[in-house]
C-alpha cells in the first residue's frame, strides 16, 4: 500500500498492508487530517519515525465483531496494554506501555490502510460527512476540557490562539459558556469565530477583565506566560500546546497567585460526533483545501504555511 513516511525526511513510499492483530480491525481510510503535532513530530517531537496520521475517517475491512464490518469508524488514538496500574484504574491514556496512532510506537493513518483495537472504534452517524468525521479526535480533545473543568455559564473563559484547535475549542467552551472569547493575532482566522457570533479580540490590544479560565492553544512555549498574564488569582490554565521547543514560565506568579495549571489532551469521542452530527460545532470553514495521498508532501508544505488552516488528504 501507499503511506507517507517520515525517517528524518518526508516521503511516499511502498510498504506492507497492516495485518490486524487479535482484537484489532483493518481499517480502509477515506480521509486524514493533518494536524500540527505531525508538523512537530518532524521537527524532532516524540522522535518518532514511521506513518504519521492520527485523525481519520475510515472503513472497517476487517473485525472479528461481525456488525463493524463495512461500517464508518473513527477511532481514538491511545492504545493501552490494558494489565498496568493506569489500566486498572481507568486511566489508559497515561498506561506507560500504550502505543499511539502515527505518534508513538504505531503506523499512522497517512496510509491506505490502519490497524486499531476494536475497543477504540466509534461508528460514525450518517449525517456526518467524511470530512466533518476527520475532525472527530481534535473536536474530543476539546470536549476532555469539559470533562476536566465542568465550567459554568458565568465563567469567564479566554482561548489563547486562532489555529485549527483553539477554533474547536473556542466553539465548545462557548457552548458552556457565552462569556467566551477568543485571542489571536489573524484577523481572518478570527472572522470565522465570528460568524458564528462568538466573540473575539486581536492579542496585543485586549483589555478585557482577568479571566476565570485561560486556555492556552497557541502551539508556542512562551504561550503559558501569555496564559499568566491573563488569568485572575486561584484562577486555571488549561494546557494544551504541545511543541518540539521547551517552555519556561513566571513560577513566581503562578505560585503568588495560586493558579491552577491543568494539562489536557486526549478526550471523549461520544460528545465530539454528537456535536458534528447536530450541527453545535461547524467545521467546514476551517478546512483550507483537500490534498490526495500522493500529494503528500505539497500538502505538509501548505499545512505548514501561516494563511493555512485545516489540510485534509482523501484517500
Amino acid at each position: 500500500m501507499k503511506a507517507l513516511y517520515y525517517d528524518g525526511t518526508l516521503s511516499i513510499r511502498e510498504v506492507p498492508e497492516p495485518s490486524p492483530a487479535p482484537g484489532e480491525a483493518l481499517i480502509r481510510v477515506l480521509i486524514a487530517g493533518i494536524c500540527n503535532t505531525d508538523l512537530e513530530i518532524i521537527r524532532g517531537y516524540m522522535g518518532f519515525q514511521g506513518i504519521l496520521g492520527h485523525e481519520f475517517v475510515g472503513i472497517v475491512e476487517k473485525a472479528a465483531n461481525p456488525y463493524l464490518l463495512g461500517k464508518r469508524v473513527v477511532g481514538e488514538i491511545n492504545c493501552p496494554c490494558g494489565n498496568c496500574r493506569f489500566c486498572r484504574m481507568e486511566m489508559p491514556g497515561h498506561c506507560p506501555e500504550r502505543s499511539v496512532l502515527g505518534i508513538s510506537g504505531r503506523p499512522g493513518a497517512f496510509a491506505e490502510y490502519l490497524c486499531l483495537p476494536e475497543a477504540n472504534l466509534h461508528l460514525v452517524p450518517d449525517s456526518v460527512s467524511d470530512d466533518a468525521a476527520s475532525f472527530t479526535e481534535p473536536l474530543a480533545a476539546a470536549f476532555r476540557i469539559i470533562d476536566q473543568l465542568s465550567p459554568s455559564s458565568e465563567d469567564q473563559i479566554i482561548v489563547l490562539g486562532d489555529g485549527k484547535l483553539a477554533q474547536l475549542i473556542t466553539q465548545t467552551m462557548w457552548l458552556h459558556s457565552k462569556h467566551t472569547v477568543c485571542l489571536g493575532k489573524h484577523d481572518w482566522k478570527l472572522s470565522l469565530l465570528r460568524d458564528l457570533g462568538i466573540s473575539t479580540q486581536h492579542f496585543g490590544t485586549y483589555q478585557g477583565d482577568m479571566a476565570d479560565v485561560v486556555i492556552e492553544a497557541t502551539g508556542r512555549p512562551e504561550g503559558l506566560n501569555h496564559a499568566l498574564r491573563l488569568i485572575r488569582p486561584e484562577g486555571t490554565i488549561i494546557l494544551k500546546t504541545t511543541c518540539h521547543d521547551n517552555s519556561s514560565f513566571d513560577a513566581a506568579r503562578a505560585v503568588v497567585n495560586e493558579i491552577r495549571i491543568q494539562g489536557s489532551r486526549c478526550g471523549p469521542f461520544r460528545p465530539a460526533l454528537e456535536a458534528l452530527a447536530l450541527g453545535t460545532v461547524e467545521v467546514h470553514p476551517l478546512i483550507t483545501e483537500v490534498f490526495s495521498l500522493e500529494e503528500g508532501l505539497q500538502a505538509f508544505e501548505r499545512a505548514a504555511r501561516p494563511e493555512t488552516m485545516k489540510i485534509l488528504l482523501q484517500l
